[in-house]
């Protein structure tokens, strides 16, 4: 069953603030990765600990997509979309601690 992908308007400006080339990138990842079975966990994918921003965590290169299921609606929220630099992850111009 494919699930549908929504995004957050967080995630929405997120997504926008980044280069084209990898705009592209973190989009075909996400519609790989996550139109089915988005709760599985994988090499790229895992459930995180309780914490204020998302479930879920996609791993794309440098990047991160935080989401959420629903899995009542077979619907994917993309959360947020930030960038990892060695233990350091920024979400816009904001420094995240999770």
């Amino acid at each position: 069953m494919a699930f549908s992908i929504h995004f957050s308007p967080r995630a929405g400006e997120n997504v926008r603030k980044l280069r084209k080339r990898d705009q592209q990138i973190i989009v075909d990842a996400i519609s790989v990765q996550l139109t089915a079975n988005p709760d599985q966990q994988t090499r790229n994918r895992k459930k995180l600990q309780a914490n204020p921003l998302a479930p879920w965590e996609l791993r794309v290169g440098q990047f991160r997509v935080f989401y959420d299921i629903d899995a009542d609606s077979d619907e994917v929220v993309i959360v947020a979309i930030g960038r990892k630099t060695h233990n350091v992850l920024r979400i816009g111009d904001e420094e995240i601690e999770l």
